[in-house]
Formats: structure tokens, sequence, C-alpha cells
């Protein structure tokens, strides 16, 4: 099988001969052989491994992404970020250590922005009622 890992800027692995793919999607951890099946998901912030011909494993420590299979010989994953290695512990530790790190710094950005959207909301309200109120239409 060849297998793809693309991010935005870079392709991060290109690779031919592989032998197994492991992933994990929001329904669990799963594996892909030559000859799988067409297959698209949506993965998880987690570590991809996999198997070449010469029986070495490597790994890649995925910020989600979209995961694919096609004819049963090109998997292909497009994510955000992607860090290659090939100590397991090292990138289950310290990189999605870091990538949590991230996803919960832009989850209070978009609560803030958020909040910030609906005190504009108020105000333009406030303005544009003719008593002052920012209550609901009558």
């Amino acid at each position: 099988m060849r297998l793809r890992i693309v991010t935005p800027l870079a392709v991060v692995v290109d690779e031919d001969g592989i032998l197994a793919v492991r992933a994990e999607d929001s329904s669990g951890s799963f594996g892909v052989l030559p000859g799988h099946a067409d297959f698209l998901t949506s993965l998880t912030l987690s570590v991809v491994s996999w198997k070449r011909a010469d029986a070495s494993r490597l790994y890649c420590a995925v910020r989600r992404g979209v995961f694919s299979v096609s004819g049963g010989r090109e998997v292909t994953i497009a994510t955000r970020e992607a860090v290659v290695g090939e100590d397991l512990a090292r990138l289950e530790g310290a990189v999605l250590a870091r990538f949590h790190a991230d996803l919960d710094v832009e989850r209070s950005e978009r609560i803030d922005a958020t909040r910030l959207q609906l005190a504009a909301i108020r105000q333009i309200m406030r303005h544009l009622r003719p008593d002052g109120r920012a209550g609901g239409f009558s």
C-alpha cells in the first residue's frame, strides 16, 4: 500500500510498500490492510502507526484529520498538523499533550469570540430599540 500524510504546508509522509496502517476515529482504533474497501472517516487527535515491508514501525501524531482508503492501495491522511517519529512514548507524551493544550486554547478563544459577538449584538439591539432596552421583540 501507499501511505500519504499531508498537512496544508507539507507532505509529511509519502511511502510505498506499507503492510498495515492503524489509526483512531471516534468509534475507536481500526486497522487497514492491502485490499481494504474504499473508506472515509474523521480521525481524532491520536497517533497513527504503520508497518513497513522490513517489519519496522513508524508513528505519526495527528491533530485530527480525514483518513481515506482508495482502491485498496492508497491510504491518505489530511490533517492540520502531523509529527512523525520512531518513539511512540515521546509522541504520545509530549506531542499529544501539546496538541490537547492547543485544542483547549482554541476552544477558549472560540468561547471568548462568541461572547464578544453576543455583546456586540446586544449593544446594537439597545441602539435599535426606541426605549433603549435589549429585550426580545414585542
